[in-house]
């Protein structure tokens, strides 16, 4: 694999810390392995408690809301999200417009040394009388200009176990943003019934995309062979290529797009963003995806869909259920909360 040999997966989990994280070794999967990694919270989230190296959120408790058998998994590259387009509160509305149409939002570029920003967006989704919350990944990237990763998930109908977030640890320095990686399980069903499944959350290097690409498949590797013996594992993002030209990731036995022949970018040019995931392991898509067109939802200028984003979201949608039919016992965390 191109560059992969220095790939290694990284628990950055709070509280106690978890054994396998500090004590198991991957073997077999050309170097990549498991081993602790110690390092100080960096940020705060709303009303939260830590999660681990440049990871925190909040723990609001909130009842059960589920309405229909499915959920809808996003990702959205919001570009350059930061204090000035924060400023900006038909923007912000927007945004906020956009993410409550889901379940779990993965973003990208959060490009802000102000850590305030996340929490005040959040507190504008939930101005409607929703129950967001979210865990943000450190600031990563070679240059000044670093950014941040971000899961914003309904907490109503979605739970994140805190304990096992992690980042992606690079020391060969293949990818200039290494992937931030969370467990997540469905409210609503039984626990031992629900969806579980982890995210992993991809911002590849446009310069470097055709080496970069070539190292997701370790990364899907390495997560799904973590430990925890999830299957159900999403890689998202904004990818820098389509569904066509994925390398190495794209021989993967099974691999499944959500959203295919469709241009992501706001422009309309280009198709950039996906969710992947590999069947049958992950039999809880519905076979529904695809690109959420705010320029249209909006009726909106070119101009001024740009002031939100050079991207539109993009999504999947999956059954609340294990294996997506009542009934079959889940894959279920030690600690989910």
């Amino acid at each position: 694999m191109n560059k992969a040999s220095g790939l290694v997966v990284v628990a950055i989990a709070c509280g106690a810390g978890w054994f396998f994280f500090q004590n198991y070794r991957i073997e077999g999967l050309e170097g990549l392995k498991v081993v602790p990694r110690n390092a100080a919270a960096t940020t705060n989230a709303s009303g939260g408690g830590g999660v681990g190296a440049g990871m925190l959120a909040s723990n609001r408790t909130v009842p059960i809301a589920r309405g229909g058998k499915t959920i809808r998994i996003a990702s959205f590259n919001i570009q350059v999200f930061g204090r000035s387009k924060m400023e900006k509160p038909h923007v912000v509305a927007r945004l906020a417009q956009i993410v409550r149409q889901y379940d779990v939002v993965a973003i990208q570029e959060i490009r802000s040394l102000d850590q305030s920003i996340l929490p005040q967006f959040i507190d504008q989704v939930n101005a409607a009388g929703r129950h967001y919350d979210y865990v943000i990944g450190p600031r990563l990237g070679r240059t000044d200009s670093k950014e941040q990763y971000a899961f914003i998930y309904d907490a109503a109908s979605i739970e994140i176990d805190r304990s096992q977030l992690y980042t992606i640890d690079d020391p060969a320095d293949a990818l200039h943003r290494e992937p931030l990686v969370a467990w997540f399980r469905v409210r609503g069903p039984q626990p031992d019934q629900a969806f579980t499944f982890t995210l992993v959350a991809v911002h590849t290097d446009p310069d470097e995309v055709d080496t970069e690409i070539n190292v997701m498949d370790d990364v899907l590797r390495a997560v799904r062979g973590d430990g925890r013996g999830e299957d159900d594992v999403i890689l998202l993002g904004d990818f820098n290529t389509d569904e066509r030209n994925l390398g190495e990731l794209g021989a993967v036995s099974g691999l499944t797009a959500a959203v295919t022949g469709m241009m992501t970018n706001t422009r309309g040019t280009a198709s950039y963003d996906n969710l992947y995931f590999t069947l049958p392991a992950t039999s809880e898509f519905t076979g529904r995806g695809g690109v959420h067109d705010f320029v249209r939802e909006f009726n909106l200028s070119i101009d001024e869909a740009l002031e939100i984003s050079d991207h539109l979201p993009v999504w999947g949608e999956f059954s609340i259920y294990e294996g997506g039919v009542p009934g079959k016992v889940a894959t279920v965390p030690a600690d989910v909360r």
